[in-house]
């Protein structure tokens, strides 16, 4: 037994929220089809986020959604009709107030849907015998009819009252296809039809004398594309008077598209929509659902074939004109074969595996997946095929009829039915109670909570049953919760492991008890959480233990603001017994203490030293704020403190209430101002406070003054406690020894700040600023200068220095060395030059010195007087200056100083100071700077190069050009430096000379054993020297060098191997040999002693030749590899792109016995020789034209003739390699591969050809393709023609 739950009303279904008030754009606008629509009868919206994801998967807990039941009694009664009276295997199912179920052997079978009793047997074996099975059924509006569909192509109607067989039509669709579908439609005397043929009809049922008869009109030919599922819209009894009910809407699904089409008042196509690429097994899937959008309800289209689902929505203007809208599509990871709405947010769909997932249609949300392979759902495979009539259907329909299961599948006021080889399942949403249950029945008590909580919070989905007022919702959700908070509290005393490791207890318990005080905060009710849920698990210590420490992090998020007394008084015991203190400090300072015992927290706290919190409860509790800070308080949190009191926040945490304001800042006044302490000793000093806090923190003291003077504006008592306060500091710190010169200038700085304000009003003596200055600039001994300094140089800057005697400053300044003071006072007067003074007796600032120079020299903002001042006195301490920083000032004269360089190294005279300056400019300069100053500098910075860094001059002498050789060889002959000497000979072109210079150095250094390291670096040298020049020397002048070489001592025999080596390269082997024979050391030697020799020079030369022939084959090589792709790139045929001149735009050939040259060039433009010639588009070079395509030239903007070259071009179209010339004969026999290619293509159009076609073909194109000019004769043309015939 089962029922049906009340179909929803039309207000109902107003106030369903919708989340769809905006539709979606089409992804491709190119989708739908125009040709059969009007322009106005397709429309889509303008929202741009259109595209559509894939399902995910949310972590909200929704439950079972669905309630299977199997209809038992009619699922009995089929297995028995199949085996009692031979009814056969169920093959369709509908539904309205019967079931009707369909039958392998022509019976239709109705039962009751309450008592599932059968109440007909329409039809009988015999008939089904000669019609088939029954393919297809459908059930009126009123549930008066059935039709009944079958394999054979046949159709019946019956009445469902007396079970009387009315009409038989058998002419209704072409003869030999079965029936595949067959609705009612609203209309009562309207029906359509599909069948395997791929054909829509449209019935119309009259009755006229007592006649009932049948009209068929096709309404979409199969011809056309085969349709293979119709949808008819539906509208329930409350939308009967829905405006677009008149129309009669009709849904068709072909293999390639959607229709949707009018059958009233006259047939017309609204809409057809192509599915774009898809599997062509998968099935086409239709179904209509009324949804209310922007609280207007229309309906909604889902379609789909494969994994994506489409919603078109329908709507009628006020002109009668039908609309549909392309809604936010649906993306989902499986092949579906059913399509079905159980509301109008919810659909079910069943996938290839035959799985149901439920879908949140506004969310896309897959809600929950059943298996329903147990059902063994039946097919309609076998209609589709047309198996009764001969399976004459096309192979495209029979593949899509693999999955198809139409007729299994059906839909009702919120619930849908499947048909099973052996049973009726049906699929209804469960009602909200029932699935928090359906959890609790599983013990997943979590679950359950949650799901109530998305059903209290209006967040679940396929929510039933549920009132739609959220205040009355929230009311009976809350009492479901509360409900089952009772129970897990309950199931977690029950289910505690009671023996074990208290570990084990604790983790149980902290997985719970978080879980009760999360929900009971939702639920806004701590009534429930300690006068029900804390008393149950006091009777456990570990649960309460775990319970008391989870209530931390919520009072410290102050989401638990208040506890009961019994609650408080077991935390604070809990915490204090487990010695956690600090807890019991973060949880009172959050809390409201009005309800607690105040002397006994207070005695905690001093006890445990929880300060924060004591100062909490004396301000919360008692609205005490003095006494803080003369028990409790010290240290930094003292200033923390006051200056809360003072800006009107409370310590540690919110404010102190408005009315409370005034009255704790004169307390925190009256409090600081004290002369002496409650309880003074006799030699307790005045003002102890202010005294404490300034000797502790005397910046951070003054800070928080600061801060709290600017909220005085117009408070005349607050002004006169500022006046006194100030006094006060006074008078405790100036003429105190106790204080340092910082904190002293702290506080000077404090008050030239407040006396700057524009607004101030406090009176301090002048003289106070003299005495203080007195203190910094003359001090009794040298301690702490650079404190003194930045103390009084603060002060100067927030606008104390209108307080003193600006002559009198510079003089204590200058006097005090405080060359930062001075700079400050000459800044403000604008005397710059003074400020290089007191950067240079700066021994701490001096390298910032030259950016000060040259930013005042360089930047705007200064006057030329101001400048030249600064320059002029730069230029006089320039010595100073290069003492400092050689480089910088090098770099500071390069810039700044360039016409004064020669006279800056007069100036310098010492020779050190000369030589740093000027190799510092040297290194720092660009060439261009050095090129300036003339030989005179060079040849002075050789000199002291060769006195001070000799291992610098012959690099200097390789990278300047701007000395003379004469008197540069004379410097470094005279400081012996042979390797520079050298190279100054080798520059002027005395090879010989330089030779002879390293020579000799290389024979004094073999004089003195020690010094071989030098010998071989001299020796470098002279290779290096030779290896130089012997580009320009015969094979004579080579050998002069050689003789001298082999003058060295035995012990030089590798140094002579490295000698021997770098000759092979320049003199031929045989002189190097007979030089060797001839030298005195090897002369007399054995002939081992000239094999290393000799095999190193052999292996030279080895190496050497074989490079060359490797070098040589790849340049060949290359050379080869570009001329060949040269040729073939000239010898390459061309295609014109049309058969007219691009310039006279007359055809090729113009008279029949010209014989007129043609150019065609690479990018397929062809042009007369002549035209080319009158628009001078060619380049004269070695007696032949150089071409340029004259239309590609014209589009890039300008004329190849007013370039250099043509080829320079690099273009496409003007490349030499790729243009031809064409004769007349080469006309025709372009004209001919024209025709030739005509008839090619129109042959393939109309015949095969054979295996000598094919070759005379290949073999044409063979010779068109070759690297030589096509030459075919008309003969040869005319056999290729009939070759190539049809």
């Amino acid at each position: 037994y089962f029922s049906l739950d009340t179909p929803p009303t039309l207000e109902s279904i107003l106030n369903e929220p919708e989340d769809e008030d905006e539709p979606f754009i089409l992804e491709d606008t190119c989708l739908l089809n125009t040709e059969n629509i009007d322009a106005h009868s397709c429309e889509t919206s303008s929202l741009a986020s259109s595209d559509s994801g894939d399902l995910e998967t949310n972590a909200t807990v929704h439950g079972s959604v669905l309630r299977r039941n199997v209809l038992k009694g009619i699922s009995a009664q089929i297995v028995s009709a199949a085996d009692k009276v031979d009814a056969g295997l169920p093959t369709a199912v509908t539904v309205s107030n019967v079931i009707a179920v369909g039958t392998s052997h022509g019976l239709a079978l109705v039962f009751g849907k309450h008592n599932q009793a059968l109440r007909l047997c329409l039809g009988t074996t015999a008939t089904g015998a000669e019609y088939g099975a029954v393919s297809a059924l459908s059930i009126n509006h009123d549930c008066t009819r059935l039709l009944c569909g079958f394999a054979k192509g046949q159709i019946t109607m019956w009445d469902l009252a007396n079970g009387k067989l009315l009409r038989t039509i058998t002419d209704a669709h072409p003869p030999g296809t079965a029936i595949l579908h067959v609705k009612f439609t609203d209309h009562p005397a309207l029906a359509v039809c599909n069948d395997s043929g791929g054909s829509v009809f449209e019935l119309s049922f009259r009755r006229v004398m007592g006649m009932r008869t049948c009209e068929s009109r096709c309404l979409f030919s199969g011809s056309k594309g085969e349709v293979c599922c119709v949808e008819p819209l539906h509208a329930g009894p409350e939308l009967k008077d829905h405006p677009i009910t008149h129309y009669s809407l009709l849904a068709m699904a072909s293999l390639t598209k959607i229709l949707l089409i009018g059958l009233k008042p006259s047939l017309k196509v609204w809409m057809t929509f192509p599915y774009g690429k898809t599997d062509p097994a998968s099935v086409p899937l239709l179904a209509w659902q009324f949804v209310a959008v922007q609280k207007t309800i229309n309906p909604v289209l889902a379609f789909c074939r494969g994994d994506t689902i489409h919603f078109l929505l329908v709507k009628k203007d006020e002109s009668g004109i039908i609309h549909v809208i392309k809604q936010r599509q649906l993306l989902l990871n499986c092949d579906l074969i059913s399509l079905s709405w159980i509301n109008p947010r919810t659909l079910v769909l069943m996938d290839s595996t035959e799985k149901l997932r439920v879908v949140d249609r506004p969310s896309q949300e897959e809600l929950e997946t059943v298996d329903m392979a147990e059902l063994q759902l039946v097919y309609n495979s076998s209609h589709f095929k047309s198996l009764a009539t001969g399976g004459n259907v096309s192979q495209a329909l029979a593949l899509v009829g693999e999955k198809t299961c139409y007729q299994s599948v059906c839909s009702y006021a919120g619930q849908i039915m499947y048909l099973g080889t052996k049973s009726v399942h049906i699929m209804t949403l469960r009602n909200w109670r029932e699935r928090v249950d359906y959890l609790l029945k599983q013990e997943k008590f979590m679950e359950a909570l949650s799901l109530a909580w998305s059903l209290h919070e209006g967040t679940a989905k396929a929510v039933l049953g549920l009132f739609a007022d959220p205040a009355k919702r929230k009311g009976v959700v809350a009492d479901k919760m509360v409900e089952i908070l009772l129970q897990y509290v309950d199931r977690s005393l029950k289910k505690c492991p009671e023996q074990g490791k208290i570990q084990v207890m604790e983790q149980h318990f902290q997985d719970m008890v978080p879980v009760m005080v999360d929900y009971c905060l939702l639920l806004q009710r701590t009534d429930l959480l300690f006068n029900q849920i804390y008393p149950r698990l006091v009777e456990n210590s570990v649960a309460r233990g775990v319970f008391l420490e989870s209530l931390e992090p919520y009072i410290l998020s102050e989401r638990i603001g208040c506890l009961t007394a019994a609650v408080m008084r077991d935390l604070l015991s809990y915490f204090q017994e487990n010695g956690m203190m600090d807890s019991v400090e973060g949880c009172l300072v959050h809390m409201d203490i009005t309800n607690l015992d105040i002397q006994q927290v207070v005695q905690m706290c001093w006890d445990n030293q929880l300060y924060d919190a004591m100062i909490y409860v004396f301000n919360s509790g008692m609205n005490d704020y003095i006494s803080p800070m003369e028990h409790v308080v010290m240290g930094n949190k003292l200033l923390v403190y006051i200056s809360c009191c003072l800006a009107g926040r409370a310590y540690p945490l919110g404010d102190i209430p408005e009315d409370l304001v005034p009255q704790v800042k004169n307390q925190v006044f009256e409090f600081l101002i004290r002369l002496h302490s409650v309880e003074a000793a006799q030699e307790e000093e005045v003002y102890p406070y202010i005294r404490t806090l300034l000797h502790f923190d005397t910046r951070e003291f003054l800070n928080v003054l600061a801060l709290t003077f600017e909220d005085f504006k117009n408070d005349k008592q607050a002004l006169e406690y500022q006046q006194r306060i100030v006094d006060i500091l006074l008078k405790i710190m100036v003429d105190n020894s106790d204080f340092t010169p910082s904190q002293v200038g702290c506080l000077f700085t404090f008050l030239a700040r407040q006396l700057a304000k524009p607004d101030n009003t406090l009176f301090v003596n002048r003289k106070l600023f003299d005495q203080v200055l007195e203190f910094l600039c003359s001090p009794d001994d040298d301690s702490r200068h650079t404190e003194r300094q930045q103390v009084l140089l603060e002060l100067l800057q927030v606008g104390g220095v209108v307080q003193f005697d600006e002559e009198r400053l510079l003089e204590l300044a200058e006097k005090a060395e405080f060359y930062q003071i001075c700079e400050f006072m000459y800044d403000k007067k604008h005397l710059y030059n003074k400020i290089v003074d007191c950067y240079l007796k700066d021994p701490l600032r001096k390298e910032e010195l030259f950016n000060y120079i040259h930013n005042i020299l360089s930047m705007p903002g200064y006057s030329s007087e101001e400048k030249q001042l600064v320059w002029v006195k730069a230029l006089q301490h320039i010595k100073d200056l290069v003492s400092i920083n050689s480089a910088k000032t090098a770099e500071l004269v390069a810039v700044h100083f360039a016409d004064e360089v020669q006279s800056i190294i007069t100036s310098l005279q010492v020779c050190s100071i000369v030589f740093f300056f000027c190799n510092s400019f040297r290194e720092g300069l660009n060439p261009q700077t050095v090129l300036r100053l003339g030989p005179d500098l060079h040849e002075l910075l050789v000199d002291l190069l060769c006195q001070f860094s000799p291992q610098q001059v012959t690099a200097f002498l390789k990278t300047s050009q701007d000395y003379r050789l004469e008197e540069a060889i004379q410097i470094t002959e005279k400081h012996k430096l042979h390797e520079a000497t050298a190279y100054l000979l080798e520059k002027k072109g005395n090879v010989q000379g330089a030779f002879e210079v390293l020579l000799q150095e290389e024979e004094t250094g073999d004089e003195v054993q020690s010094l071989l390291r030098r010998v071989e670096e001299a020796l470098h040298d002279i290779i290096a020297l030779c290896q130089r020049s012997s580009h320009g020397l015969n094979q004579q002048q080579r050998e002069v060098f050689s003789p001298d070489c082999f003058s060295l001592s035995s012990a030089l025999k590798e140094l002579t191997m490295k000698v021997l080596n770098s000759m092979s390269s320049f003199i031929a082997p045989p002189a190097i040999i007979q030089r060797i024979l001839q030298d005195p050391v090897y002369g007399k030697g054995k002939l081992a002693e000239l094999q290393g020799l000799i095999l190193g020079m052999l292996e030279t030369f080895n190496y050497e030749q074989t490079l060359l022939e490797t070098t040589t084959n790849l340049l060949n090589s290359d050379l080869h590899w570009s001329l060949s792709h040269l040729r073939k790139a000239v010898s390459r045929g061309l295609h014109p792109r049309q058969y007219h001149c691009n310039i006279c735009l007359q055809q090729y050939k113009r008279r029949q016995e010209s014989e007129e040259e043609i150019i065609i060039f690479s990018c397929g433009h062809l042009y007369h020789c002549q035209c080319l010639q009158r628009k001078e588009v060619g380049v004269l070079s070695e007696r032949q034209y150089s071409w340029s395509c004259y239309k590609c030239t014209s589009n890039q903007g300008s004329r190849p003739a007013d370039r250099p070259s043509a080829e320079s071009s690099r273009s496409r179209s003007t490349s030499l390699a790729q243009v031809k010339k064409l004769s007349i004969w080469s006309w025709y026999m372009m004209q001919m591969w024209t025709f030739v290619m005509h008839i090619r293509n129109k042959s393939s159009c109309l015949a095969t050809l054979d295996a000598q076609q094919t070759q005379a073909w290949d073999h044409f194109r063979t010779l068109y393709r070759g690297p030589s000019r096509v030459r075919l004769t008309f003969k040869s043309f005319l056999s290729i023609l009939t070759v190539l015939k049809c």
